[in-house]
């Protein structure tokens, strides 16, 4: 049975801590070490359920007085994601065993059946829009638990996309079309695109937008931050995002980027040949650009920074970088070069949303139910992100340095004992313990270069190819051919 109020939604609490005691330390005096008790309190304020109620979501619709109220809902698809198993039965088991009786007095013995159907339906009444405002006031909870969040005031903030495997199930197929890439036989994987934006300090997942794969990642990229849910940041991005129609997005909303350009771009901006160095530049759209609609056409000023990066056991490495943040002096290039560094841990990130909260592949009905999967993994990832965090204020290291997997099975292990009765305030000390040791290896020597390619195992059965549907129509004329191999 698992601890809901400690890590996503809490009752309100008359005596909570105020906003002063997470806030930015000073700069002129170091911060002080947090105490055990103070990183507890922050982690059960991640997502107050009376913030939550009054979320613009749930005011327009009407929900009844259900057993599955929304807040209950919304942490039991957390929890899907937080469990060993996915499945609903382990829901309903958890609920009969009073794992939502702090969220809904006597649930545990108002529920009389133990059919999956009242949860089903209760995921599927909840607004994507309840998920998707959660989410951000669970990231600001989450970047004012970090005194280090703010770099000269502003989130860096990571940008990267990637796509979700779907079934071609309901209206999936309809909502996100599979990719046909040129095969000669109708393709069966529906591709939902998704680009989220991380902190470059915790890891943490930010905000997200989804999409058809049809829809590219800048577009994607640009809607994510038209959405203002997070304030002023800086977008940093790979050479996908260093066009025109990012940066122009991020003046609109009143934020920076700092982008990767490639050699042909870097070139035709500076007008010469590039050397490296520091250059003053005005950004102004080619006819080949594509432009946010919305947003001012005015031409961007800012830097273009060519960079030779070393790298001991490497070769050499030419980085083209623009940022609209003008001051050298403020922003120098050795600082804005190390925070371009961070943008691999979003690739990592990506890696652990897909293997360690098992979001490679979504098994849903509906195109919104896998919204609501997606968006409910990423909470459930920044549950584990925030309990990294608070190891790492207490160590005052980074949560960079930490693993994420072994995190995760600390933390597992760490709800499994608080929903057994037993001593919490203990647990939560040894959990610290546990997640603060649980530091990446400090390697001598660099890994060796692998190849971008996997070796596949022979199966046993043929590869099913078209619908399933004319493959039982094929196996009814045929019965033979279920005993080939």
């Amino acid at each position: 049975m698992y601890a809901y109020n400690i890590i996503c939604i809490l009752p309100c609490q008359k005596n909570a801590p105020r906003k002063k005691h997470i806030q930015a330390p000073s700069a002129r005096r170091q911060p002080r070490q947090p105490t055990a008790a103070q990183l507890r309190a922050s982690f059960h304020r991640l997502l107050p359920s009376r913030q939550v109620w009054q979320l613009a979501s749930l005011q327009k619709g009407r929900f009844y007085d259900r057993l599955f109220t929304p807040l209950v809902t919304l942490w039991y698809l957390i929890f899907q994601r937080l469990a060993p198993d996915h499945t609903l039965e382990k829901v309903v088991a958890d609920a009969h065993a009073g794992g939502a009786n702090a969220l809904c007095r006597g649930l545990s013995a108002k529920l009389r059946s133990i059919a999956t159907a009242s949860f089903s339906n209760a995921r599927q009444r909840l607004p994507l829009a309840f998920l998707f405002e959660s989410l951000a006031v669970q990231a600001r909870r989450l970047l004012a638990l970090n005194p280090h969040t703010l770099w000269h005031g502003l989130i860096i903030c990571l940008l990267d996309g990637s796509t979700v495997r779907l079934r071609p199930y309901g209206d999936i197929a309809r909502r996100f079309p599979p990719n046909g890439n040129q095969a000669r036989t109708a393709p069966y994987w529906c591709l939902m695109r998704v680009v989220v934006g991380f902190c470059a300090r915790s890891g943490a997942a930010l905000a997200c937008a989804r999409g058809s794969f049809f829809r590219s990642e800048q577009w994607l990229a640009c809607r994510l931050m038209l959405r203002r849910t997070l304030g002023p940041c800086l977008y940093v991005g790979d050479r996908n995002f260093g066009v025109f129609r990012i940066v122009q997005t991020a003046r609109a909303v009143g934020s920076h980027a700092l982008v990767r350009l490639t050699e042909a771009r870097a070139r035709r901006l500076l007008g010469r040949s590039l050397r490296p160095g520091d250059y003053r530049v005005l950004w102004s759209p080619t006819s080949h650009d594509q432009l946010q609609p919305g947003c001012s056409r005015l031409p961007i000023a800012g830097r273009l920074l060519v960079v030779v990066v070393q790298r001991k056991g490497y070769r050499s490495q030419t980085l083209y970088l623009f940022t609209s943040l003008t001051d050298p002096v403020d922003y120098p290039v050795s600082q804005l070069v190390e925070l371009y560094g961070l943008r691999w841990h979003i690739e990592l990130n990506l890696r652990y949303l897909k293997t360690q909260m098992r979001l490679v592949q979504l098994d849903c009905k509906s195109a919104q139910m896998a919204q609501k999967e997606w968006l409910a993994g990423l909470m459930a990832y920044n549950v584990i992100r925030t309990a990294m965090l608070c190891a790492a204020l207490r160590r005052q290291i980074s949560p960079l340095l930490l693993s994420f997997s072994l995190s995760r099975r600390h933390l597992q292990g760490w709800l499994a004992l608080f929903g057994s009765g037993a001593d919490t305030a203990s647990d939560w000390h040894r959990l610290l313990d546990l997640v603060g040791k649980a530091r990446l290896p400090s390697r001598r020597k660099a890994r060796p270069t692998e190849p971008r390619a996997q070796r596949h195992l022979r199966q046993p059965y043929a590869p099913l190819i078209g619908s399933r549907e004319k493959a039982r129509q094929q196996l009814k004329t045929t019965p033979d051919c279920s005993h080939k191999n």
